[in-house]
């Protein structure tokens, strides 16, 4: 069977509430390998700007989690940041422009280290990539892989701290993104030594289509969860079909 748009491979999914440091309950959703197996490693992910339709669900995101935990051994934590709604629910509290949600990404990083979830990378696109580099230097963060990042709210002065905090970063960048694209991301990058931007030949910002999901996947495992790289497009066990938002 090949592996479409809709497909859900199966994994052992929770819902989660995740506690914040100024007091908020925020909704979100961990999926582990199913069969109890260990995870090989952890995505953290921080989804795009909740005031442009941004959340947990965008769908990026959302086919991490149907395929990662079965393809990859990875465990994945999504979650809604303050004020976000999907179909999870609505977290607590409203849109802090990218400041108050830094406790929102320190209660999602203690989440993982209390749940004992091995090696969590973060996995930030477009908000959630300056989300990443501003408040995800966690010493219990291995690194990062940025989606379609602005470099908007994120400044120098945090590329500066990324190399400072030394864990790799990979950057990928759509050719025809709406706000960054990979020239100048190579130029801004240059100053984290341990940056990598990957210009991505044809994709925009939204990364829409399947090709563009598997290019994205793909990029993301071969830096989690190498061993599991290439990702494969076909699944010939049992798979469900998401109905949508």
């Amino acid at each position: 069977m090949e592996i479409r748009a809709t497909t859900v491979l199966p994994a052992e999914r929770r819902p989660i509430t995740l506690h914040t440091a100024d007091g908020l309950e925020l909704v979100g959703e961990l999926a582990l390998p199913g069969g109890g197996a260990a995870p090989a490693a952890t995505l953290v992910c921080l989804h795009p700007l909740p005031t442009a339709e941004g959340m947990m669900d965008s769908h990026v995101l959302r086919k991490a989690a149907f395929r990662l935990p079965a393809l990859a051994d990875t465990a994945v934590l999504r979650f809604n940041t303050r004020g976000t709604s999907s179909r999870h629910g609505t977290s607590q509290g409203s849109f802090g422009d990218g400041e108050a949600e830094r406790y929102d990404v320190a209660a999602a990083i203690e989440y993982a280290e209390f749940e004992g979830l091995p090696r969590p990378w973060l996995l930030g696109w477009s908000f959630g990539t300056e989300l990443a580099l501003k408040w995800g230097r966690d010493p219990e963060v291995e690194g990062a892989v940025l989606l379609s990042p602005p470099l908007h709210r994120a400044t120098d002065a945090d590329l500066d701290a990324w190399a400072e905090f030394g864990r790799p970063l990979t950057a990928l960048v759509p050719e025809f993104d709406d706000y960054l694209r990979p020239d100048e991301a190579r130029r801004r990058f240059a100053r984290v030594p341990q940056a990598e931007v990957v210009g991505v030949p044809g994709a925009k910002h939204l990364w829409v289509g399947e090709p563009s999901v598997r290019t994205v996947l793909d990029a993301v495992v071969q830096r989690v969860a190498p061993k599991a790289h290439p990702l494969p497009t076909e699944w010939d066990g049992p798979a469900t079909k998401d109905t949508g938002l």
